[in-house]
């Protein structure tokens, strides 16, 4: 008898039902296959599954979530399920956001509302093995009312793209610096007199990777293991410092692969004794952290557009893609410098850009070209530091870049050499300060046309709320120095 399979259900079902009867040894589904509640039910009745760990990425990309039984799970995979919305109503520390209401502008959360669930909705397709709870799914979820998801915002972002033709691949890059520490140490040593995981200035080091191979690997290993595998991994310039490259993905795929590879490179780096930070820039005396984002855009056929027909020449599209970055990077650099410690990565000399210049192969700019074949041919934007939440940099980058395409702006010349004793307009340097780049963001119609009052009007109020804070606890500013408020706010959650 021959058995049609209409589906990829059909043939696990199938499956199962052998299983469950001794025709077959062993059964198996893939946990990355899944694209529906029905795969998803499927899935946890066939394996010894109990628990599921569900998670949603809040205002400064952190991780919240908790266990669910499967029960629950899988009742919330088809009607969702609710979640306190005071991860949208607080801060990295936890303290609840204190704004006051101004006409015509509405807050999404807070007192007056009362902190009640919001209905939340469970990505089935995002779902993942964690390598040391192997008997424990992880899901993403978002809100369903996308007015200040983060990852929902990227969507809006993606979708108007889709609406002018194109779709976008990224890549997301991060420095991390590792210390022998552990959450209790470095709180009683005050952030004071840490010590780096391996020391002295070790780029791109043989010796350090090689004596240090066991975590390497599983860091490598894990990467695999949760489908968001690295490009490539190496020693940076610095004591303990490491730069993974993510594999290039689909825009939103790779958004998830970010948010992902930051929470569980801190979660394998305290697994073994030690503690991975991602602060923008931890100590004054070496270079910062930084978050790059490679982008490529295509059509809706696959075909690039980034791609050079004539060599040395960029397409016209690619043009006004970096002239997009050039005009309105500047308003909407709050969501790729999103904390007080951003900004002190941001100085000449150290790696990060400090305007809105472009050029090929220049790392001293803001938006980097790399020329290359059809498929790698693209733009990496080199203002965001490793503080930054992967969603709304991702969405500020393309919603930056769009809108140069939707208007046509051509970029200025490429800058040849370097890019930090050149001379711009305001309407090219970086913000000075959270402050700034906070109200710059809430002034600013192109971020309203992109992202929405509501969103607009919640973000640049955490922003301005975050600056406050390092305000009132800092009674002497010195910008040259990263401050103990800084590092005990910063260092372990973002």
């Amino acid at each position: 008898m021959i058995l049609k399979i209409q589906s990829t259900i059909e043939f696990y079902q199938l499956r199962l039902v052998l299983y469950q009867n001794n025709v077959i040894k062993e059964y198996k589904m893939n946990l990355r296959e899944i694209k529906n509640a029905e795969e998803v039910k499927l899935y946890l009745e066939s394996n010894n599954t109990h628990y599921v760990k569900v998670a949603i990425t809040d205002i400064d990309g952190v991780l919240r979530g908790k266990y669910m039984h499967k029960d629950k799970f899988l009742k919330a995979t088809e009607k969702g399920f609710g979640f306190c919305d005071v991860i949208f109503g607080w801060d990295s520390n936890d303290d609840l956001y204190q704004f006051k209401e101004k006409e015509g502008k509405s807050l999404f959360t807070g007192w007056h509302t009362g902190y009640p669930d919001t209905e939340v909705r469970i990505i089935p397709e995002s779902a993942r093995n964690i390598p040391f709870e192997k008997d424990t799914p992880l899901f993403l979820a978002e809100l369903l009312n996308g007015d200040v998801c983060p990852r929902s915002t990227l969507k809006r972002v993606l979708n108007r793209l889709e609406s002018l033709g194109y779709k976008s691949k990224s890549a997301f890059e991060y420095e991390f610096f590792l210390f022998n520490e552990s959450p209790s140490s470095v709180r009683e040593k005050k952030y004071k007199d840490l010590e780096n995981f391996t020391q002295g200035m070790y780029g791109y080091s043989v010796i350090r990777n090689s004596v240090h191979s066991d975590l390497y690997h599983q860091l490598l290993d894990m990467c695999i293991y949760m489908d968001m595998p690295l490009e490539g991994l190496h020693t940076e310039t610095g004591p303990g410092v490491i730069e993974a490259a993510i594999i290039v993905d689909e825009a939103l795929a790779s958004a998830d692969k970010a948010s992902l590879f930051k929470t569980f490179t801190k979660v394998l780096a305290q697994r073994n004794g030690l503690m991975a930070n991602f602060m923008a820039k931890w100590s004054e005396l070496y270079p910062g952290q930084s978050g790059h984002i490679h982008t490529s855009l295509l059509n809706l056929s696959g075909q690039p557009i980034f791609a050079s027909e004539e060599s040395g020449v960029l397409p016209e599209e690619m043009l006004f893609f970096i002239g997009g970055l050039q005009k309105y990077m500047r308003e909407l650099s709050v969501m790729i410098a999103p904390t007080v410690n951003s900004y002190n990565r941001l100085c000449p000399g150290a790696w990060a850009p400090i305007n809105m210049t472009w050029g090929l192969e220049n790392r001293t700019t803001a938006f980097r070209v790399i020329q290359g074949g059809p498929s790698s041919q693209r733009i990496e934007n080199r203002l965001g530091g490793a503080d930054a939440n992967p969603y709304l940099a991702l969405a500020a980058t393309l919603g930056a870049g769009l809108l140069g395409i939707e208007e046509k702006i051509y970029p200025n010349a490429p800058i040849k050499g370097g890019a930090y004793d050149i001379k711009v307009s305001r309407e090219h340097q970086v913000p000075t300060n959270l402050g700034e780049g906070a109200e710059l963001f809430y002034k600013s119609k192109a971020a309203r046309s992109l992202f929405g009052d509501m969103f607009v009007d919640h973000f640049s109020d955490t922003r301005t709320w975050e600056y406050s804070q390092y305000k009132k606890e800092r009674k002497v500013l010195e910008a040259d120095k990263i401050s103990n408020w800084e590092l005990s706010r910063y260092f372990e959650i973002i």
